[in-house]
């Protein structure tokens, strides 16, 4: 490995345009914010040093042995961030990149691509929430407020329209057309910025040291690497990789199946099978850890903590062999839990998961158990289970015991969900599904809308099929418990608090379907019972079914009916989770 001669920011990004520079198949995806881009840029203009790299020289004769990928140009943070596979020539050599993807990437995106983040508060399946934005550089002013001495952001075509005596916004793929003094000369006096006076920046000043950071300084230092070894290779990568943001145990066994691999590609088969399980139902958020983990576990690898010793090529192979099985059974685990009701907002722990995939597993991944009727009772099981793991938080902290503990169980007693059995094993641990009164207590501070409020309601109502949408709905409607409409009833401060205090919370609430919920809105509680249910048969079952007490349900009565219900949901629960 020999330093090499320094290059320009601009040559460095026209190989990668022109295809001349890929990224090894052991590299991982981006992971740089367009804050950090913006940083990037910003640093390079202050003169600060961005680091050497490392590049990788591959003989023509080597290129078929390894996978490539191309640099990715258009980021966009829901539709595309992971590296398209390259298309690349066996008849020349070409050069890798093991360490330096980052900040190449994000010199590739400023001076030729775009990056489309997510709006907040804009749901995920609004392509309006995803606006294309493209890297700009204020001309005349610094950034207010920011660590930044130049205004580097990342604006939609409508934002870089502001021209004002504080504002000109350049667009930084422009430099490329700027590339002599005369030209950004004539740019300047084209925009009046020759004459424009600014108490901040001077913006021939500006734009001629962003010139010369492009394509005048040498800034890109590299080292080559020339082994045609893929081990040494790999070492030196896991090396330099343990600096800048940090390589995570997934992104290194993703790195090391993609490389020993030998009939599948397994960056493709990972990332699709995300994608795949993130759609079902109401939609999930599992990243590439949580199929990874679950791979070391279904594959009944002893060890399944992520250390570099368990990401040996006996271990890749054995995922790689079995890698049809643990993708059905995953697939089949996420249809089942969407079933169960869960979605990305309320699957609290996503490596909850794993026991039931593997589960499934052993039962050979039957096609229609999700629908049959015939494993009712062996679903419930699983539901339970599922429910209070969540909710005693069993999957938080270090979980590789937990794993294998639970895998072990189910080795043995796979014919059911050996729901009792695991039950037993963790009593008297920290990991124990058992509930103490004073658990049982803490249920009730868990508020609407809340990520594990679903795990508790649910629980109390075994019997919902949950293939239905059901809201978490406030039995006395949310809008009556404003301070403005609780003093015009008369009540005084000491009554106002303590109804506050509960009308968020979880001896309020109840699981109602979509419909009968959107009916219900903001109608007092017991003028919307009587109207649903006039027939006092059909009242007393409602009121079973969903543990309302059998008192005045006025909305003066609110305070026994909180202390009611918490009685009766108390004694409900006690019934499922003492066992």
């Amino acid at each position: 490995m020999s330093f090499q001669a320094p290059i320009a920011i601009i040559d460095a990004v026209e190989n990668i345009d022109k295809k001349r520079y890929f990224l090894p198949s052991i590299q991982r995806g981006v992971v740089w914010s367009s804050e950090q881009i913006e940083y990037l840029f910003d640093s390079l203009m202050r003169g600060y040093p961005i680091g050497s790299f490392l590049f990788w020289q591959v003989n023509k004769k080597s290129v078929s042995k390894f996978k490539f990928y191309d640099f990715l140009r258009d980021f966009h943070e829901r539709d595309t961030i992971d590296n398209p596979e390259a298309s690349v020539s066996r008849t020349e050599d070409i050069t890798g990149v093991l360490d330096g993807q980052q900040r190449l990437t994000a010199l590739y995106i400023g001076l030729y691509g775009k990056y489309s983040y997510k709006i907040p508060w804009k749901r995920w399946d609004n392509d309006a929430a995803f606006p294309e934005r493209e890297l700009y550089l204020n001309l005349l002013r610094k950034p207010t407020g920011d660590s930044k001495e130049f205004d580097f952001q990342f604006l939609t075509k409508e934002e870089s329209l502001d021209k004002s005596n504080t504002c000109f916004w350049f667009k930084l793929k422009d430099i490329r057309s700027l590339n002599s003094i005369a030209s950004i000369n004539i740019y300047l006096k084209h925009n009046k910025l020759d004459i424009i006076a600014s108490p901040q920046l001077k913006p021939d000043e500006v734009l001629f040291g962003l010139f010369e950071v492009i394509y005048v300084h040498n800034l890109i230092n590299f080292y080559l690497e020339k082994s045609q070894e893929l081990d040494k290779v790999l070492n030196i990568f896991i090396r330099v990789n343990s600096y800048g943001t940090p390589l995570s145990y997934s992104d290194l066994l993703l790195s090391i199946a993609s490389a020993s691999w030998k009939n599948k590609d397994a960056r493709r088969e990972i990332h699709n099978l995300v994608s795949e399980i993130n759609g079902i139902g109401d939609k999930f958020i599992f990243v590439k850890d949580n199929i990874l983990k679950t791979s070391l576990v279904l594959s009944d690898i002893k060890n399944v903590a992520f250390k570099v010793d368990n990401f040996n090529n006996e271990n890749m192979q054995l995922i790689e062999n079995n890698w049809d099985n643990i993708s059905n059974s995953i697939k089949l685990a996420v249809k089942l839990i969407s079933n169960f009701g869960f979605n990305r907002d309320t699957l609290t722990a996503n490596n909850a998961l794993i026991p039931v995939a593997y589960y499934l597993l052993k039962l050979g991944n039957p096609a229609n158990y999700v629908e049959s009727l015939k494993n009712i009772d062996d679903k419930k099981n699983i539901s339970k289970w599922l429910r209070i793991s969540l909710l005693k938080r069993v999957f938080s902290g270090n979980i590789d015991n937990t794993l294998s503990s639970i895998r072990e169980i189910i080795l043995k007693n796979h014919l059911s969900f050996p729901l009792q059995d695991i039950i037993d094993t963790f009593r008297g641990t920290n990991r124990t599904l058992l509930f103490t009164d004073d658990d049982i207590e803490n249920l009730f501070s868990y508020q609407w809308g809340h990520s594990y409020t679903f795990s508790a309601l649910s629980l109390i109502y075994p019997s919902l099929d949950f293939r239905n949408k059901f809201h978490q709905d406030h039995i006395f409607p949310k809008s009556l418990f404003s301070h403005s409409k609780l003093s015009k009833r008369g009540y005084n401060q000491n009554k106002i608090d303590l109804y506050f205090e509960n009308y968020n919370y979880f001896a309020n609430l109840q699981l109602l379907e979509g419909i009968p919920n959107q009916e219900k809105q903001d109608t007092d509680f017991i003028v919307w019972i009587n109207k649903i249910f006039p027939e006092k048969t059909d009242r007393e079952n409602y009121m079973k079914r969903n543990y309302i007490p059998d008192i005045d349900l006025s909305f003066d009565n609110f305070e026994e009916f909180i202390s009611e219900r918490k009685k009766l949901i108390t004694v409900e629960i006690r019934k499922l989770l003492t066992v």
